[in-house]
């Protein structure tokens, strides 16, 4: 696993700005995902197996895979953004390793540089099942800081943040 670099965050309120804009993703109550680590440069996201999000082998889809470990990486560089910022994914590359065969998966996501405009973070998600783990995918993440921008939908505010 890989250790958690010490970065401070330019929010003192990046927490409850993080979580917020996590709750506000139709896409992750869709599938049943939940925030569970909000920490400067560090994002965990859970998701519970059920059949909805399953593909033809009864395995969690390599698609869901890819959704929370896109948002668990997405939240990790947003930690590090200022206040006045949002944040869009530039890209990901995933690589599944085994199926998702788990009742409970964990997508990681750790910043492993953060710059001005582009944050690279680093990405895996873990399948638990039985008192096992399994790391099922690995990746790399590119995630771009928006200044001046709200972190909500383009027609609800429109403009620039005043």
């Amino acid at each position: 696993m890989t250790a958690v670099p010490e970065y401070k965050p330019q929010d003192p309120d990046f927490e409850a700005r993080v979580r917020d804009s996590f709750e506000r993703q139709p896409a992750m109550h869709l599938i049943g995902a939940r925030m569970i680590v909000a920490r400067p440069g560090h994002c965990e996201i859970e998701l519970l197996r059920q059949p909805k999000v399953t593909q033809q082998h009864g395995f969690v889809h390599g698609g869901i895979v890819g959704m929370i470990a896109d948002s668990a990486a997405g939240y990790a560089a947003y930690s590090l953004f200022p206040a006045e910022s949002t944040v869009l994914t530039v890209e990901y590359k995933l690589n599944l390793m085994a199926p998702a065969d788990a009742d409970r998966l964990v997508a990681r996501s750790i910043v492993t540089r953060h710059g001005r405009t582009l944050t690279i973070c680093s990405l895996d998600v873990f399948g638990h099942k039985n008192d096992k783990m399994t790391h099922c995918a690995t990746g790399l993440a590119t995630m771009m800081c928006i200044l001046g921008r709200h972190d909500g939908p383009r027609d609800a505010q429109p403009g620039p943040i005043r």
